[in-house]
């Protein structure tokens, strides 16, 4: 599955796909939101969970390295880049 392919589905079958195929890689906190993120093969994802209301808003696919920015602080993604 590619990145065009992942974002087309509708969220609940994103949120599977994560679960089934993503492999985790860490989580970072915002607001009151801990943003979990995955590697998918050849994208990443994260999955926005809202705490305060235990439920999760947002599953987004993407392969852009300005949206891993907040995360490399905390993590070496140099490994992915193969």
């Amino acid at each position: 599955m590619d990145l065009y392919q992942f974002n087309f589905q509708n969220y609940e079958n994103r949120e599977a796909l994560v679960w089934q195929y993503g492999s985790f890689i860490c989580f970072r906190e915002e607001d009151d939101f801990r943003i979990v993120l995955y590697h998918m093969g050849s994208f990443f994802a994260e999955v926005w969970y809202h705490v305060p209301d235990n439920q999760i808003e947002l599953v987004r696919g993407f392969k852009s390295r300005k949206a891993l920015e907040p995360y490399l602080v905390t993590v070496d993604l140099s490994d992915l880049e193969r």
